[in-house]
């Protein structure tokens, strides 16, 4: 079994999965092995949006691999899960399951910020892209990227943006991402 699901999950999922039949396949942009595509991430590999029982197939130690999480309850995470889906076509959480495992190996999210600004349109962030540890190496952080720059277009984003650490650059170039001359990137941090 490999491919998109329609429905691997006994409750909704964060965003409707039937968007994945609409996406121009020639719009993706990395190279694939073995048969890999975003829409087809591999033997026993499933991608699909997050769903609540995702609680209980890792997908918050998956997290962990990246940054702090915390020590989230179930009733925490389904509170935190119904808040950011009743916020239509904003937040389009994606995940890989092996579903010889029951595990989530990988995820990305893509958030999509409304505008006035460019004829009403809006624009897009890859945030929290991780695979776990033990999947490195498979093309999966190369799937869940592609597909989120695929879907940005998509929804009509007028440009879509990420963060990442030096080391990473070269990878997120392979989507097209590129560092705009004269122009920073800057925060203030509340707490870690």
């Amino acid at each position: 079994m490999s491919g998109v699901v329609e429905n691997g999950c006994d409750e909704t999922y964060m965003y409707d999965s039937a968007i994945y039949n609409k996406l121009d396949k020639t719009k993706f942009k990395a190279e694939y092995k073995n048969g890999v595509t975003p829409l087809n991430p591999g033997e026993n590999f499933i991608i699909r949006p997050l769903c609540i029982s995702d609680y209980d197939k890792g997908y918050l130690n998956l997290l962990k691999e990246l940054t702090i999480v915390g020590d989230l309850t179930k009733e925490q995470f389904i509170s935190q899960f119904n808040r950011m889906k009743s916020c239509a076509d904003t937040y389009y959480i994606t995940v890989i399951e092996d579903v010889v495992k029951g595990q989530i190996i990988g995820t990305a999210t893509l958030v999509v910020e409304r505008k006035f600004i460019h004829h009403a349109s809006a624009r897009a962030r890859v945030e929290d892209v991780v695979v776990n540890n033990d999947y490195r190496g498979q093309q999966i952080g190369k799937i869940l990227v592609d597909l989120l720059v695929c879907l940005s277009e998509m929804l009509g984003c007028y440009k879509v943006s990420l963060e990442c650490k030096d080391h990473n650059v070269n990878f997120y170039t392979l989507f097209g991402f590129e560092n705009p001359p004269e122009q920073n990137f800057m925060q203030i941090r509340f707490f870690e």
